[in-house]
């Protein structure tokens, strides 16, 4: 019995050492206490989100403007984080962890402080920027976002470059080293940059923006969805999207449909030779007093309309019917220009006479009793010499 209970003591004794040695020289109660103070921590994280976050953003976009509730929605998340890092430095201050373990603890909190901070000028960068309206009046909003892409950029550049920092990485090699490197980087990316370049001549120039309806001849034709740092993408009519380098677009004569302020109606209508210069006159009058007395048609001297007898053609007298409808969308457009053609027929139709048909007549004045035949020339004799290679 008294060896049972030798051996009982021996194995307290034996507990108590691993109780007390612990983790790192910690015991295991001290770090039993730690993780009940981070719990407690994210705890306390669900409780300022649940009581105080949402109560106060949910009062803010009742009674404030759009944009300052979207600024307090952008700092939910990281004001979420603090707890955890709140919970994290006090933690690690109560382990008190010695040597190069407790080094990196406090390594870790500045690195988690950087974090969150960056995290917060970066969430609010895309809110702030709605305030910066005023700019789209100079630059373009494709160029606006531009330029939010280029701080978000940096901002997380800055970010990398303190916690490296934190952790003892010096980025004056690091940057050295990618400046040799971007040397040789940009020899083998010059088109790249091109593309760059000329995106922000596009975007300088105001070309077009997302939206808007373009052509570049023998390239492509369609809706700008984005205009991105090297491609913009296009989305043609039967929905397939285009990506189009930017300097294509920038060296190429692009047509932006969506600014015209009218759309044009251009046609060569031809009649029959047999026409009287009376109809003739009837017709183009007809044509001319329905585009003036349509309201669907832009009138001089805002546009240019002519309706003229215009050219003797092979087998018609051709009329030229030069409008600009008011409208710009394309499917008005074709019923307004369906409507013209009805009524350009009607035109024709009462004036007693006929559109043209490409034809040819022949002329003959006499025909003769017997016509000869048609002389077949004979075939031309072989050369001598070819003529004694085939004889042998």
């Amino acid at each position: 019995m008294a060896e049972v209970m030798q051996k009982l003591d021996a194995f307290w004794r034996l507990v108590v050492e691993v109780w007390q040695q612990g983790v790192l020289g910690i015991d295991i109660g001290r770090l039993l206490v730690a993780a009940l103070i981070f719990v407690g921590f994210l705890a306390f994280r669900r409780l300022l989100s649940h009581l105080i976050l949402d109560r106060v953003e949910h009062w803010i976009h009742r009674r404030r403007p759009e944009d300052d509730s979207r600024v307090v929605g952008a700092l939910h998340d990281p004001v979420r984080f603090i707890p955890v890092v709140l919970g994290a430095f006090i933690t690690f201050e109560y382990l008190n962890i010695p040597g190069t373990f407790g080094v990196m603890a406090d390594h870790l909190v500045r690195s988690l402080i950087v974090f969150n901070i960056f995290w917060a000028f970066f969430n609010l960068v895309d809110p702030i920027s709605g305030r910066f309206r005023r700019l789209e009046q100079v630059f373009t909003p494709a160029l606006v976002q531009w330029f939010v892409k280029t701080i978000k950029i940096v901002l997380l550049l800055i970010a990398a470059a303190t916690i490296l920092e934190i952790w003892g990485i010096r980025i004056g090699p690091i940057i050295a080293g990618l400046g040799l490197l971007g040397v040789a980087v940009a020899l083998g990316a010059q088109d790249l940059f091109k593309n760059l370049i000329a995106g922000l001549l596009v975007l300088g120039e105001k070309r077009f923006q997302p939206g808007e309806w373009i052509r570049v001849e023998n390239v492509v034709e369609g809706t700008v969805e984005t205009i991105g740092f090297r491609s913009t993408l296009v989305r043609r009519f039967d929905r397939a999207p285009v990506y189009v380098p930017n300097a294509q677009l920038a060296d190429s004569a692009v047509t932006n449909f969506t600014r015209m302020t009218h759309r044009r109606i251009y046609w060569t209508i031809g009649v029959e030779y047999r026409t009287s210069v009376d109809q003739l006159r009837r017709i183009r009058d007809g044509i001319e007093s329905y585009l003036l007395e349509s309201p669907d048609f832009a009138k001089p001297p805002e546009v240019a309309m002519f309706v003229r007898i215009d050219s003797f053609n092979d087998s018609s007298i051709d009329i030229m019917v030069y409008c600009f409808t008011r409208t710009t969308v394309w499917g008005e457009w074709l019923r307004i220009k369906e409507a013209l053609a009805y009524r350009v027929k009607e035109i024709v139709e009462g004036a007693g006479t006929a559109f043209a048909f490409p034809s040819r007549s022949l002329y003959v004045e006499t025909l003769p009793a017997e016509r000869p035949e048609a002389f077949v020339p004979p075939a031309a004799p072989m050369p001598l010499a070819a003529s004694r290679v085939t004889a042998d």
